[in-house]
Order: C-alpha cells, then sequence, then structure tokens
C-alpha cells in the first residue's frame, strides 16, 4: 500500500466492493471484497448472471431491463436487494453504482461499484449516538488529538471555562490548568497515548475563570482509536468534586471529633471524685481540642449542698451583683504553664484570673455569668492586646442542673472556633457534668436505699385458694445496706396460685431497683398465665435488660461447678466488687394447683424447695437449679409434684442457711431438722425455723415463704366433659345450673348459664377436639371451658350490622373478670363471678349494653 488514508477515515468502516459486467450481461471481474460482501469467490462469480445469481426472482424481471440500459450506455444508482446463492433469504440491501464502460472492442460493457447499506445505517446510527453523548453530558467531556491539543469539547466544557465549544479547539491544557497540574495532565496524556492504559479519577486542581475558589476536578483519560484500530487520541471525562471533597473535609473532621469523644467516654468519669473529674476533663481537651482551658464548680455543689446553685430555678434568681459562687479546680495549658487565662477571665477581672481553688465570682453581664444563666455556649472573641484568639464559655449541665462552667481556648495562630466545635464544647461538658452530678448523687444513694427498702416490703398475710400461708422478711443491718431478696404470692386463674421467691446478687440502691424491677416483672408475667419455665425465660431477658453484663460476669461462680449440686452464693458475695455492673438474680417460681394439689417447679440458680410431709422428714425437692437469671443461654427445666394434704412447702433465700462458719451442706441439713411437726400453726413453724438455725441474721436478707397445702373438697369442683356438637351447648347450661343449685348459688345461675353458653359455643366454632368445663366453688366461682384449639380468643368490637362478635363483651361486661391461656394440649378460656353477699346483683346499665353495638 503507497499512501493510508488518514485516521479516522470513512474507508475504515465502510468496505467497497466492485465487479464488472461484459457486454453479454455476464460477470467479468469480481473484486476481493466482493467476495466478502457477498459470500462467493472469483471462480465461482465469474461468467454468472448477476441478476439470476444475487436477485430475488420478483425483482428479477427490472434487473434485467437495467442491465440492458446499462449496457446501452446509461448510468444507474439504486437500492438493490441481494441474496446469497443458493439460498432463498434476502439477506440485505446494497447500494449500487454502474458505471458504463467499453471493451477493446468497442462493445459496451458496465463497472459495478457495492455498499452495503447496513454498514452505512450503523455509521449514521453510531454518529447520532455519538452526538448524543458527547453534547447532551452533564460531565466535560474533550477529546485531546494526538498532538494532545483539544480537537473537540461538549458544551458543558465550555460552561465551565468560558466561551463556546468550538472556541476550545485547539488549546492545550496549559491554558486551563496551574503549571504544575498542566504538567501533570500533559505526563498523563501521554503515557495513555503511548501505552493505551486508561487513567481513572485523576485529581486535579484549579480554578474556573472569575472564580476566586479553587476547584476540584476528576478526570478519566482512555485512548481512543479508528475502525482500523489505529489511535487517534485520547478522549478525558472530567467531573467537579469541589463538593466532595469539601465533605470528605468535613467528614475527617467529624471523625476527628468522634475520635475525641470516644476518647472522652473512656478517661472522663473513672472516679467519684469531682476535681479528679474536672482534670480527665481537660485531658482530653488539651491540646486535641484547645490550646487553654478552665473548670469552674459551684461552690454549693463541692461543699454538699443538697439543691446547688446551678439549678435552672436559682439561676434566674441570681441577683445583678454576679453569678453565685464557684470555685476553680482545674487548669491546663498547651501553651505555657504561666498561661492559664482565657480572655474571659481577663475580660471579667481586672486583677487577672482566679489562682486554681479560688473561690470567685462572674461579673452578671459577662459572657461566663449569661452562660450560666441561660445554659447556652457563649463564643468571646479575643483582643489585640491578649495572646488568646476565642473562647467558647461553655456550663456543666446534667439533668436540668448546672453543675459549672468549662472554657475552652485557642491562641491566636490556631484555627478559630466553628459550628461544629461549639457542639462538640458542649458534648464533652456535658459528658463531664453527668459524671460531676452522679458524684453528687452518689452521696445520696444510701438513704434512698434504705426508703426504697422500706416500700418494698412484702404485704402482711397474703391469702391463697387450698393454701395456708406464712412469711418472713428480715432485711440486713445498716451496715450491710439493703439487699435484693424479695418474695410474692400471686392468684392465678382457676384458684391457681404462684410462689415466688427469688435474690439479687449485690447490695445497695442497684440491688434494690433491680428486685423491685424484677418483682414487678414477676407479677406481670404472671397475669399472662404463662408456665413456670416461659416466666423464668422472660424474667431471664429482664434481667439481662438491666444491666450490661461482661467478662467474668456471665460465668457460673466456683461454687456452682465441680461436683456442687446448688450454686454458693457466698462464693458470688465474695465477688461483689466484680459483679457490681452486672444484674444477676436467682429465682423459683412454683404454681399451684388446689383442684389436682400439684404444684410445677421451674428453678434459676436459686436454691432448691423444702416439702415435709405428715409424719415424714423433710427433703429438698430435685429441682434442676438452671442458670442464674442474666446469664441467658440455657432453657430451664420444670417439676410437677403431687403434695399431700397438709403439706409443707417453704421456699427461702440463702441468708437463712448459708454462712461463712460452715458449708452449705450443713445449712441444708439444719432447715431439714428444723422443718419438724408440720401440723404447728404455720407462724408457729417459721418463728421455730428462724430461731433454731444459725443464720447470723445482718449479715444478709432473709426471706422465708412457708406454705401449708390444702386442696379444695371435691363438693368444691364441677367437671364434665362434652362431645364436639351442638346439643352440648344446652347440656353445659343444664350442668353449670345443677350444680350451682346444688351449692345454694341460685343468684348466679342466671348469669352463669348465659357466660357458659357464650365460652362453649366459641369452643364449638373456633376450637376443636373434646370440650371440658369447669366449676370450681372457693372464695369466688370459676367457671373453665377446655378445647384442643390453639387459637386464643380475641374481644373485638362489632360493627352495628354484624349478627355476631358480641359474646366476649358480655363475658367481660358480666363477670368479675375473665382470659385465656395455654394449656399442653390445648386453650382454656374461663370466667370468674363474685359469690352473692346478700345484695342484689348489679345489672348491666344502659349504656354497658348499649357500647356492644
Amino acid at each position: 500500500m503507497w499512501q493510508s488514508s488518514p485516521p479516522g477515515s470513512i474507508y475504515d468502516y465502510i468496505r467497497v466492493a466492485s465487479f464488472s459486467i461484459g457486454p453479454d450481461g455476464l460477470i467479468e471481474q469480481w473484486s476481493r471484497r466482493a467476495a466478502e460482501l457477498f459470500g462467493m469467490t472469483a471462480d465461482a462469480a465469474v461468467g454468472m448472471d448477476p441478476v439470476e445469481a444475487f436477485m430475488p426472482a420478483e425483482l428479477r424481471r427490472n434487473g434485467h431491463r437495467r442491465v440492458v440500459e446499462i449496457l446501452d450506455g446509461r448510468e444507474w444508482t439504486g437500492l438493490v436487494p441481494f441474496r446469497i446463492p443458493g439460498e432463498r433469504a434476502v439477506r440485505g440491501v446494497a447500494e449500487l453504482y454502474v458505471m458504463p464502460s467499453e471493451t477493446k472492442t468497442g462493445e459496451r460493457a458496465a463497472l459495478c461499484l457495492v455498499v452495503d447499506v447496513r454498514a452505512l445505517r450503523r455509521i449514521e446510527t453510531d454518529l447520532a449516538a455519538s452526538q448524543a453523548i458527547f453534547g447532551q453530558s452533564p460531565f466535560g467531556f474533550v477529546l485531546f488529538g494526538t498532538d494532545l491539543a483539544v480537537v473537540r469539547a461538549n458544551e458543558r466544557f465550555a460552561t465551565v471555562f468560558g466561551g463556546r465549544a468550538d472556541d476550545h479547539r485547539g488549546r492545550t491544557v496549559d491554558d486551563y490548568l496551574p503549571p504544575t497540574e498542566a504538567a501533570r495532565l500533559t505526563a498523563t496524556l501521554k503515557r495513555v497515548l503511548e501505552t493505551g492504559t486508561s487513567v481513572t479519577d485523576l485529581q486535579l486542581i484549579g480554578h474556573a475563570p472569575g472564580e476566586p475558589d479553587r476547584r476540584h476536578w476528576s478526570m478519566n483519560l482512555y485512548r481512543v482509536h479508528s475502525g482500523s484500530g489505529r489511535p487517534v487520541g485520547i478522549a478525558g471525562l472530567a467531573t467537579d468534586v469541589t463538593r466532595r471533597h469539601i465533605a470528605a473535609r468535613e467528614a475527617a473532621s467529624a471523625r476527628r471529633n468522634l475520635a475525641l469523644l470516644n476518647e472522652a467516654g473512656a478517661r472522663i468519669g473513672t472516679t467519684l471524685d469531682l476535681e479528679t473529674t474536672a482534670r480527665e476533663l481537660l485531658d482530653v481537651a488539651v491540646p486535641g481540642f484547645c490550646d487553654l482551658a478552665s473548670v469552674d464548680l459551684y461552690q454549693g455543689l463541692l461543699t454538699g449542698d443538697d439543691a446547688p446553685p446551678g439549678s435552672w430555678d436559682s439561676l434566674r434568681q441570681e441577683s445583678v451583683g454576679g453569678s453565685a459562687q464557684l470555685r476553680r479546680v482545674a487548669l491546663a495549658s498547651a501553651v505555657s504553664d504561666a498561661m492559664g487565662a482565657t480572655v474571659a477571665d481577663s475580660a471579667a477581672r481586672d486583677a487577672g484570673p482566679p489562682a486554681l481553688g479560688a473561690v470567685h465570682q462572674f461579673p452578671y453581664g459577662s459572657p461566663c455569668a449569661v452562660a450560666l444563666r441561660t445554659g447556652n455556649v457563649e463564643v468571646v472573641p479575643g483582643d489585640d492586646r491578649g495572646f488568646v484568639q476565642s473562647t467558647l464559655a461553655v456550663p456543666m449541665v446534667a439533668h436540668d442542673t448546672v453543675v459549672g462552667l468549662v472554657q475552652f481556648s485557642r491562641t491566636k495562630g490556631s484555627e478559630p472556633f466553628g459550628e461544629r466545635d461549639r457542639g462538640l464544647a458542649g458534648e464533652l461538658a456535658a459528658r463531664a457534668a453527668v459524671c460531676i452530678d452522679n458524684a453528687r448523687l452518689y452521696r445520696r444513694e444510701h438513704e434512698r436505699a434504705l426508703i426504697l427498702q422500706r416500700s418494698l416490703l412484702p404485704p402482711g398475710a397474703p391469702e391463697a385458694a387450698g393454701l395456708d400461708i406464712a412469711c418472713r422478711y428480715l432485711p440486713g443491718n445498716t451496715a450491710t445496706e439493703v439487699g435484693g431478696d424479695w418474695f410474692d404470692v400471686i392468684e392465678l386463674p382457676g384458684h391457681r396460685t404462684a410462689l415466688v421467691v427469688g435474690d439479687v446478687m449485690g447490695r445497695g440502691l442497684r440491688a434494690a431497683v433491680a428486685m423491685g424491677e424484677l418483682r414487678t416483672a414477676v407479677r406481670t408475667l404472671a397475669l399472662l398465665d404463662l408456665e413456670p419455665a416461659e416466666v423464668l425465660a422472660a424474667l431471664d431477658e429482664v434481667a439481662r435488660g438491666l444491666g450490661a453484663p461482661g467478662g467474668s460476669a456471665g460465668a457460673l461462680p466456683k461454687g456452682s461447678q465441680g461436683g456442687a449440686q446448688w450454686p454458693s452464693r457466698a462464693a458470688h458475695k465474695s465477688r461483689e466488687a466484680d459483679l457490681s455492673e452486672v444484674y444477676l438474680a436467682t429465682c423459683v417460681y412454683a404454681v399451684y394447683d388446689p383442684v389436682t394439689r400439684r404444684c410445677t417447679f421451674a428453678n434459676a440458680g436459686h436454691l432448691p424447695p423444702a416439702v415435709v410431709e405428715p409424719g415424714q422428714r423433710a427433703v429438698l425437692l430435685d429441682v434442676p437449679p438452671g442458670m442464674p437469671l442474666g446469664v441467658g443461654g440455657e432453657p430451664f427445666e420444670e417439676v410437677e409434684v403431687e403434695l399431700k394434704e397438709g403439706a409443707l412447702l417453704a421456699l427461702y433465700t440463702d441468708g437463712l442457711i448459708e454462712s461463712r462458719d460452715h458449708p452449705l451442706d450443713e445449712g441444708f441439713k439444719a432447715l431439714r431438722d428444723a422443718l419438724v411437726e408440720p401440723e404447728r400453726p404455720l407462724e408457729d413453724v417459721c418463728e421455730h425455723v428462724l430461731n433454731t438455725l444459725d443464720t447470723r441474721h445482718g449479715e444478709d436478707d432473709i426471706a422465708l415463704l412457708m406454705a401449708r397445702i390444702r386442696g379444695l373438697p371435691v363438693d368444691a369442683v364441677g367437671d364434665w366433659r362434652l362431645p364436639r356438637e351442638p346439643r352440648s351447648v344446652g347440656r353445659a347450661r343444664e350442668l353449670a345450673r345443677d350444680q350451682l343449685l346444688d351449692w345454694g348459688l341460685g343468684e348466679l345461675v342466671d348469669t352463669t348459664e348465659l357466660l357458659v353458653s357464650e365460652l362453649v359455643t366459641n369452643a364449638l366454632r373456633y376450637g376443636e377436639g373434646e370440650i371440658r368445663l369447669r366449676l370450681l366453688r372457693d372464695r369466688t366461682l370459676v367457671c373453665e371451658v377446655w378445647d384442643a384449639g390453639l387459637v386464643q380468643p380475641r374481644r373485638r368490637r362489632a360493627r352495628d350490622t354484624d349478627e355476631g362478635g358480641r359474646g366476649l363483651q358480655l363475658v367481660g361486661m358480666l363477670s368479675a373478670g375473665w382470659g385465656s391461656r395455654r394449656t399442653p394440649r390445648g386453650k382454656t378460656v374461663w370466667f370468674e363471678l363474685a359469690l352473692p353477699d346478700g345484695k342484689p346483683a348489679a345489672e348491666p346499665t344502659v349504656e354497658q349494653l348499649l357500647s356492644m353495638y
């Protein structure tokens, strides 16, 4: 090839084929490109009629006519469908240019030039797409030639650097960037042109025309080739990332602030000493946040006043003479040890800044006094005479109480305080303020713990169906503070009773608060009528939410391992300092059914219940102790025990049997020996146990709950099974009516029949399996309907047009209480009625009846 076409020539994309037709209308010459286009070699094509070979049958007549006209000397240009010989389908459309020619003998012939129209259409589409992408791109698009001059730029590029897009043709990078950046971009362009390796996210810094601020651009560069693969230039896509750089700079500042806050959280408040906490604050702030700092605390806070002068009400009442008295408790400087004065101090006091430990007041109108009164951060600018650039006067506020003031100052030459700095200063001061306020509150903890202890004393002489109950609660003495022992007796549906005894590990206000929360949680969970193991599992979640266990807090004490069956609470309490930040508790939860005289136990690391039956020696029930509450990770087991009539059940805490002077086994033996003569009055039995055992009372709290088993008489229970059929509703009403009449409760017949009918109907409609009806008479009348369905009833408000849906509303209106609970084989729905007291029963009001509609 003597000479190549210029880079990007149209001939790189369009291949022109040629062939010639002789005087006889047959192909005489066949080019190689014609062979590529039509898929036929020259040997096969020469001598063929082109019309018959390449044109569809329906076009051949016109084709022959055109060939005759061409051989008569006429030129012709047009689009001609063609096909590959041997195939029936049309494969494409060719643009054909036919020029008449002559042979050496003067005969007429023709030269044909052929271009595949599909290639032309692709070029048109590519040009349109390229123009759309280049012209409509929201990013700056520029094309550099091989000489690194701009060949083309889009409108977005021109918008940034001025002028029209065509005005940038021929410019170089030196026209847009500073010398250093221009040299770097030029070297990159050369490397991309030579190697063909693309460059992404090349960061460049410069100025847009007429703008003083620096701009940041991210540039992607790649080499551009012609259709033949020849490099024709470098394409560049530029994006303005100035905002991204600003955001990144702000994010870096935010990360530094977060790191400072994280350090503050770790270093501030390690002790309950006020001055130490103030110094810890300044150790964090100087020099990481400021150059100078000081802390002033209210004098009343330091002297132990119950109501510090920094409360909002007292601040509003300050006289015009100045703020309340404060004491300077901490100073820090990164500039010089002798430079402890902030600009606010210099402006407020002509005599110089307060010395460390000095008691002083801020003038009423000073920025520091304003910050103390309003609780807002005040910015104090520096003056020309001093070396301090500016100061932040930040009130230390904790729980709506201003405990003091911290001042942060930066010297001249440092970056001035910004809005983020004000927020950070407030956060640092607030964290220190909370620690300081905690130290103040700690002094009052013991007194409040004693008050809380008295409020949590259990009620005396609790009552329960089928049980005689006696209890004792003996708190520890003043030297040992308040403990976390508790017990409770909770009435459950069906005249059942829950008996609970628990013990929170640790002492003081935390243990008392945990005891109160766990005791409340037990009562709440008991009202849900869950199984004992489920109650302890939920209570374990509550206990884990009260504290933050970590390290050894989640492990069992040594007394619960190595072959010992029951955990030693002495081992736990000897490590009280290690567990002071963790809520752990033991608990035993029992549910007694007076109809069957069966009691179901579940234990969370507590001591085993003791049972003594008439004529027998006391025994410890084999209830798996499980993990203490707050440890988590292990399920709780249940044990069901049938207790004989007159048997004695004892639940207790470790203060009753555990002592440093004898092992735990001796305490168990002493308890069994003390539980004798169960037929004696329960109060006497309690006193005998407490007087017999060497409890060392005062070292630990003692909780003792004793219950004598009194099952419901057989004639106080009505129990029937009903088939699953509609007539069982009427049968249930008859059984309930007859039983109530036998008990002499005729006043309750109408109400009971109505409510029994509703519950049995619901069991037939929504339940499964056989239906069981049970009536219990004790202090109240209880009706229970059992079925095998698992769907719990839900009370809803029926619409005016509904024909049903008001049954449970009626049950709730006419009964003293109602509910449902799960059973091992289904569910139980119950309601309770008060026994007649000789007064006429209250009838539903009109408003109550209308509320169902």
